[in-house]
C-alpha cells in the first residue's frame, strides 16, 4: 500500500512546474543572486577584482573607527572585499603612480642632464614641477581609491532610492489583493530593476543562507541601512508590515495607502530643502571654478613679460587642465553626495534591446575621421616649420599679410615664429592662434559626434516609451472599470481598444485581443508570448508589471482585478504630479547652471581669449618698434633698450597655447557640470548623462569658437589701425 510520502513525493514536482510563475518559490533567488549581480553590477566587480589582487600582496589593517566606516560602504555598495583590502589597494596604487612618475622624471634628467648645468637650464623646471605632479598625482590616486567605496555606496543609494516609490506602488498594490509580505517583495523584486531588485533578493538570500530566521527580521536589518539616507522608506514598509496585524481590511487598505503617500511626501519634502540649500554652492562653484579663472586668463600674457619669462607654457595647462578642473570636480562631487535620494531615473540601461548601440565602438571610429583632419588643422602653424613639409610642398616657412594684399597688417606675419639662441619660440601671429581654434572644436566633436550617434536611438526609444506611459495610465483606469462592470478579461481588452481609438495604446490592446481571438492564446501568453507577446512590441516596464498584476490579481476574482487596475492607475497619476512638482523645483538651478556652462562660461572665455591675441599683438608691435627706433639711433629722453627689454615678445606665452589651455578647460568643464547636473535633475543616470555632455559640448565649444573668432579678429584689427600711426 502506497504511503502519504509516497504520493506527495510523486506529484510534488508536477505540481511545481504547474504553478505560477509568478510564485516566490524558495531557491529561485539563492540561485540566481551572484549570476544577478554579476550581470547587472559589473562595474563594480572590477574594483572587486583589483583590490583582492593588491589586498593580498600587503596586510594593513585600519584603525576600528575607519574599519566600521569602510566596512559599511563596502556592504552597501554590495562589494565583496575587506576594509584592508581596500587599503592595501590604495596604497599599491599611489605606489604605482609614483614610481611610473619616477622613472619619466628620470628619463628626462639623463636626456636634459648630463653634466647637470644642462638640465638646471632646460630640464630642472618642467622635470622639477613634473616631479611635484607625480606626488600630487600619487597622493590623488590614494585618496581616489580610498573613497572609492564612500563614492560607490552613494552612487547605489542613488540608484536604489530612484526606484524606492515604484517598490513601495508594487509592495501596495500587491498586499491590497494578498496580504503576504514575502510574496510582495518577491513580486517586486522580480518586476523593479536593479539594484533595488539586487537588495531585495539579498532579503531572501540571508534567510536562506541562515543569517535571519524570517523575512521580517531580514527585511528590518535591510531597513536599517535607510536609516539615515531615507526615513521615508523606512517608514512606509513599516507600516506595510503593521497592515498584517489589522483585523479590520478596511483598516488594512488605508494603512497601505498611507505607506505610499508617506514615502511620496517624504522625497518631495526632502528635494524641496536640497533644491534651496543647493543655489549657494552651485554659485561659488561657478564663480571660483569658471569666472574667476577665467577673467584671470586675460592677464596672463601681460604677468609672463612682466615676469621675464618665469610663467611658462605648461604652467598654464596644468593649472587650467589639471588643477582647476580637479577643484571643480571635487566640488561638484561634495554637491552630488548631498544629494538625496527617492527621485531619478529608474531604468537600467544594460536592460534596453538597443544597449550594444551604446556599448559600440564604432561611434568612435566615425566621430575619429571628422575630428582628426580638424586637429591637423589645428598643428599647421608647427607644420609649417618643418623643411621637409615647406620643401614637398614648395611653401614658404611663414608669410605676411601684405604678401595676401591686405597693407595696413604690412610686417605682422601669420605664424610669427621668432628665433632665439639655438632655439624657436611662438608661435606669436594672429592666424595660428586662430587655426589653433581647430584642436578644441576637433576634440569636441570627436565626443559630441560619438555621444549622439550611441544615445539618439536610445534616447527616442525613452522618450517614446515615457509617452506611452503617460497614455497607458488613463487606459489602464478605463480596462479596471471594464472589469469591474463584470466583463471576462478577454472581452474588456477589445473594449478597451476602441475606445482609445487614435491613441499610442490602442495598438498594444488590439494586439493582444488579436492575440486572443485569432491566435486561441491564453490571457498571459497574448501578452507575454517570447515570440508574439504584444509587451514585446511595447518594452515599457509599467505596462509589463501592470499587466502582472493583472494576471495576479486576476485569479482572486474581477473585483479584485479591477480594484488593483484602478489602485495602479490612480498611483501612478499621483507619482506623476510629484514628478512634475519636483522638475519644477529644480527647474531654476537647472537652467542657471546649464546657462553658466554653454553660455556665459563661452562667452567670457572667448572674449578673454580676444583680449590676450589683442594684448600678444600690441606687445610684439610695440617690440618691433622700440627695435626700429634703437637700431636708427633716434632718442625719446630715456633709455630705449630697456623698454624695448622690458616689454621682450620672446618671454610672453604665446596665445596659440593660451587658446588651446582654455579651449580644452571649456570641454572639461562641460564634462564636469553636465555630470552634476544629471544627477542633481535625474540621479545616476548614463545614458542621459552621455547624451546632455554630446549635446553640451556641441553647443557650449561652438559658441567659444564664434566669440573667440570674432573677437580676436576685431580686437586685434582695432590694434593694428591704432598702432599703424605710432609706427608710421
Amino acid at each position: 500500500m502506497v504511503n502519504v510520502d509516497e504520493i506527495l513525493k510523486k506529484y510534488s514536482s508536477t505540481l511545481a512546474k504547474k504553478t505560477s510563475g509568478n510564485d516566490y518559490r524558495v531557491g529561485d533567488v539563492s540561485r540566481e543572486y551572484l549570476q544577478f549581480k554579476q550581470d547587472m553590477m559589473p562595474n563594480l566587480s572590477r574594483y572587486e577584482k583589483m583590490a583582492r589582487s593588491f589586498g593580498g600582496l600587503l596586510k594593513v589593517r585600519p584603525p576600528k573607527k575607519d574599519e566600521l566606516r569602510l566596512g559599511k560602504n563596502l556592504e552597501i555598495a554590495h562589494l565583496e572585499i575587506t576594509p584592508s583590502e581596500v587599503i592595501s589597494f590604495s596604497f599599491f596604487g599611489a605606489f604605482i603612480t609614483f614610481f611610473i612618475g619616477l622613472i619619466v622624471f628620470l628619463g628626462v634628467f639623463f636626456y636634459f642632464g648630463g653634466a647637470g648645468a644642462d638640465f638646471i637650464e632646460y630640464g630642472f623646471g618642467p622635470a622639477g614641477l613634473f616631479l611635484f605632479m607625480v606626488l600630487i598625482a600619487s597622493m590623488f590616486v590614494f585618496y581616489y581609491i580610498y573613497s572609492s567605496p564612500l563614492r560607490m555606496s552613494k552612487l547605489w543609494r542613488l540608484k536604489a532610492s530612484s526606484q524606492m516609490v515604484p517598490c513601495i506602488l508594487y509592495i501596495v498594490v500587491y498586499m491590497k489583493h494578498t496580504s503576504n509580505l514575502e510574496r510582495a517583495i518577491a513580486f517586486a523584486s522580480q518586476h523593479l530593476q536593479a539594484p533595488l531588485a539586487l537588495d531585495l533578493r539579498k532579503i531572501f538570500w540571508d534567510v536562506e543562507t541562515g543569517k535571519y530566521s524570517t523575512i521580517k527580521e531580514s527585511l528590518d536589518h535591510y531597513l536599517e541601512s535607510w536609516q539615515e539616507d531615507s526615513l521615508e522608506f523606512v517608514e512606509a514598509f513599516h507600516l506595510i508590515e503593521s497592515s498584517l496585524y489589522e483585523p479590520s481590511e478596511a483598516r488594512r487598505i488605508q494603512i497601505l495607502e498611507k505607506a505610499l503617500q508617506v514615502i511620496l511626501d517624504g522625497v518631495y519634502e526632502k528635494m524641496l530643502v536640497f533644491s534651496r540649500d543647493v543655489r549657494s554652492p552651485l554659485t561659488n562653484l561657478y564663480m571660483l571654478g569658471i569666472v574667476l579663472p577665467t577673467l584671470g586668463l586675460a592677464l596672463l600674457p601681460l604677468a609672463s613679460t612682466l615676469l621675464q619669462g618665469a610663467l611658462k607654457s605648461y604652467h598654464v595647462f596644468i593649472l587650467f587642465n589639471l588643477i582647476i578642473p580637479f577643484f571643480v570636480f571635487y566640488l561638484t562631487t561634495q554637491i552630488m553626495l548631498k544629494r538625496p535620494g527617492g527621485y531619478g531615473e529608474a531604468e537600467i540601461l544594460e536592460l534596453n534591446p538597443d544597449y550594444y548601440k551604446y556599448k559600440s565602438k564604432k561611434p568612435y571610429l566615425i566621430s575619429g575621421l571628422v575630428a582628426l583632419p580638424l586637429f591637423i588643422l589645428g598643428l599647421i602653424p608647427f607644420l609649417f616649420q618643418q623643411s621637409w613639409f615647406v620643401d614637398t610642398l614648395n611653401l614658404q616657412k611663414d608669410y605676411d599679410f601684405s604678401q595676401i594684399g591686405i597693407g595696413f597688417l604690412s610686417g605682422i606675419k601669420f605664424f610669427d615664429f621668432k628665433e632665439v639662441g639655438s632655439g624657436v619660440v611662438g608661435p606669436f601671429g594672429i592666424m595660428a592662434l586662430i587655426l589653433s581654434l581647430f584642436i578644441p572644436l576637433s576634440i569636441a566633436l570627436f565626443f559630441s559626434i560619438a555621444y549622439k550617434i550611441k544615445t539618439k536611438q536610445l534616447i527616442k526609444s525613452r522618450d517614446d516609451t515615457k509617452q506611452l506611459e503617460q497614455e497607458f495610465v488613463n487606459s489602464l483606469f478605463q480596462l479596471g472599470n471594464r472589469l469591474g462592470d463584470g466583463l471576462p478579461a478577454e472581452i474588456a481588452f477589445a473594449r478597451v481598444a476602441e475606445s482609445t481609438r487614435g491613441q499610442r495604446t490602442e495598438n498594444f490592446f488590439r494586439r493582444v485581443n488579436l492575440n486572443l481571438q485569432q491566435a486561441g492564446m491564453s490571457l498571459e501568453n497574448a501578452i507575454f508570448d517570447q515570440r508574439r507577446g504584444a509587451i514585446i512590441f511595447f518594452p515599457s516596464s509599467l505596462i509589463a508589471t501592470s499587466m502582472r498584476i493583472l494576471l495576479e490579481s486576476v485569479k482572486k476574482g474581477l473585483k479584485i482585478a479591477a480594484q488593483s487596475l484602478m489602485s495602479i492607475s490612480e498611483y501612478i497619476k499621483n507619482i506623476q504630479k510629484v514628478t512634475q512638482r519636483l522638475n519644477d523645483l529644480l527647474a531654476e538651478v537647472v537652467s542657471d547652471m546649464k546657462s553658466n556652462m554653454v553660455f556665459l562660461a563661452p562667452l567670457l572665455s572667448g572674449i578673454v581669449v580676444g583680449l590676450a591675441g589683442m594684448i600678444t599683438f600690441i606687445i610684439n608691435k610695440l617690440d618691433a618698434i622700440l627695435k626700429d627706433i634703437g637700431g636708427g639711433g633716434a632718442t625719446l629722453g630715456f633709455d630705449i633698450s630697456s623698454i624695448a627689454g622690458f616689454i621682450d615678445i620672446n618671454k610672453i606665452i604665446p596665445p596659440y597655447y593660451l587658446q588651446v589651455a582654455i579651449g580644452l578647460y571649456i570641454i572639461e568643464i562641460v564634462f564636469i557640470l553636465t555630470n552634476v547636473l544629471v544627477i542633481i535633475n535625474s540621479g545616476e543616470d548614463k545614458l542621459k548623462k552621455t547624451y546632455e555632455i554630446g549635446k553640451n559640448l556641441k553647443a557650449g565649444v561652438w559658441l567659444y569658437l564664434i566669440v573667440t573668432l570674432f573677437s580676436v579678429l576685431a580686437l586685434s584689427l582695432l590694434a593694428a589701425i591704432v598702432l599703424q600711426g605710432l609706427g608710421s
